[in-house]
């Protein structure tokens, strides 16, 4: 019986590398994304990454304060950081503009000509700033006997705190109320809060936090 020609080759290589490519396209897909490769990769990132600090402080190529090699979850906060800040730039400046997180952002704004004076957000805006003025001269003026970590743990929780009642009002406006209106002017005010808290704060964070 003869074996395969070079016709039967050549029928068979298309088919096998665009199944290749959908496969590889597929990995890419889930891999290439902020939250799935630290699902995907975190783990065995993070057993690598500590047992080769560890090799490398023993031989002195590693500078440690304390002596020790990094622990398999601070390796993975790092490659949760390190993924977070990669696709901060990522979203901004890839895909001409048109990823879907950028869309999304400025979906949060509202770009059809001048954005009429709104009241509401005028009083909202008005008493959360004034709310976190006065909290902040309570905390760090008023009643200044606790220790500097205590303060700035408060201010910390101030700040969240006032951060979500205004991410809560941008969304009540945007897309609970009907028809919608924009938030506060023109600005895309919740879509840049939202995508500076987890692209650009959270990865410090889990940097500081080891």
């Amino acid at each position: 019986m003869p074996g395969p020609g070079p016709h039967t080759a050549y029928a068979l290589g298309p088919e096998t590398s665009a199944a290749g490519r959908r496969h590889r396209g597929l990995a890419m897909s889930y891999v290439h994304h902020p939250f799935y490769y630290v699902l995907l990769l975190g783990l065995p990132l993070s057993v690598f990454y500590s047992w080769l600090s560890g090799v490398l402080l023993k031989r002195g190529l590693l500078d440690s304060v304390s002596g020790v090699s990094l622990s398999r979850s601070q390796c993975l906060l790092l490659v949760a950081a390190g993924s977070l800040t990669h696709f901060f730039l990522d979203h901004l400046f890839e895909e001409n503009g048109h990823s879907n997180t950028y869309t999304w952002i400025l979906s949060t704004g509202s770009w059809k000509g001048r954005v009429p004076n709104n009241v509401e957000a005028v009083l909202v805006v008005g008493l959360l700033c004034t709310s976190l003025i006065t909290g902040f001269i309570y905390i760090n003026r008023v009643n200044p006997g606790k220790s500097v970590t205590t303060r700035a743990n408060h201010s910390m929780g101030l700040i969240l705190l006032v951060m979500s009642l205004y991410c809560l009002w941008c969304v009540s406006q945007i897309y609970w109320r009907n028809p919608p209106q924009p938030a506060v002017g023109e600005e895309a005010d919740l879509g840049v809060i939202i995508f500076l808290a987890i692209y650009f704060f959270l990865p410090i964070l889990c940097v500081f936090y080891p």
